[in-house]
């Protein structure tokens, strides 16, 4: 089956605010109160703390070599969406550093953790659920995953956890923690805004396509698919099921490629923790959930 790489206005329009609030607070709020990040913008505060270098410009220096390494793992439209998104990140970073804002919090790195994390969770997420990334460690993780078949989560928390320790060098303890403050409040609205980032979620598909859909979640997302089988308990109605796990960045993307097949197509999308040892009936032309 064809992949869908049809690009879309308001992908490029969301991408773009999306990174307009991750540089706003990473010049507003984390370089100001010297708190670090993860990934490869992490790498870019170090560099900037280091050797003076603007973000804006060691952001796209250091992107682009992993963006050509890692072109051939990547769809055509994810592709377009990577290069946008590290080139709006640089645009922004460099702009809000030239933009006359401060952030009177009195010293408070409690409030600037907080605040670190509410705009870059709130941007990535946008980010995220628009189908876009801004590079770096995605690339990496998305790398590894291809070639060594390990899950992109696995590698990202490693990356993160050895870009923040190297931090080390030009943050103190204090600092730290404050960071790790900014980064789980990351977590939890990326989670809140791009509905499940940072966790599998697994879809459970009932439609009277379902090889088709199939067949477009493993070319489309390279991912698996199962079908399950299943029996009505009022009707006895045999039928099967797709059962589907993805990846943070992926849930919007199947969400469109299940409702171009099959618009009427009952879909429940579940953490993959939640699914172990739970079972679930499903009944009725309707596809309610009974049990």
């Amino acid at each position: 089956m064809q992949r869908d790489e049809s690009l879309r206005l308001i992908d490029f329009l969301m991408i773009a605010l999306g990174c307009c609030l991750y540089g706003l607070g990473l010049a507003v709020v984390n370089i100001p109160n010297n708190l670090a990040e993860g990934g490869v913008t992490g790498i870019t505060l170090i560099i900037r703390a280091l050797l003076k270098i603007d973000p804006a410009f060691s952001t796209i220096a250091i992107n682009i070599p992993l963006i050509l390494i890692g072109y051939r793992f990547l769809g055509k439209r994810a592709l377009i969406y990577t290069i946008y998104g590290t080139f709006m990140l640089s645009f922004w970073l460099y702009v809000w550093q030239r933009v006359p804002i401060s952030l009177d919090i009195h010293h408070d790195m409690f409030i600037a953790g907080i605040l670190a994390g509410l705009a870059g969770g709130f941007g990535s997420g946008v980010v995220y659920r628009f189908g876009g990334t801004t590079g770096g460690t995605d690339v990496i993780a998305r790398i590894f995953e291809k070639r060594r078949g390990i899950p992109m989560g696995r590698t990202l928390f490693a990356l993160d956890a050895v870009v923040l320790t190297i931090s080390l060098c030009y943050i103190d303890v204090l600092h730290m923690m404050y960071t790790l403050l900014a980064a789980y409040v990351f977590s939890r609205i990326v989670t809140f805004t791009q509905v499940g980032a940072y966790t599998a979620r697994g879809l459970l598909i009932i439609s009277p396509h379902n090889e088709q859909i199939a067949q477009a979640l493993m070319d489309e997302l390279e991912r698996g698919a199962t079908f399950l089988h299943m029996q009505g308990a009022y009707s006895h109605e045999e039928r099967e099921m797709v059962y589907c796990v993805i990846g943070p960045n992926e849930l919007n993307v199947a969400k469109r490629i299940i409702d171009r097949i099959d618009p009427k197509a009952f879909t429940s999308i579940l953490d993959v923790h939640e699914a172990i040892g739970e079972g679930f009936t499903y009944d009725s032309p309707t596809g309610k959930k009974i049990g």
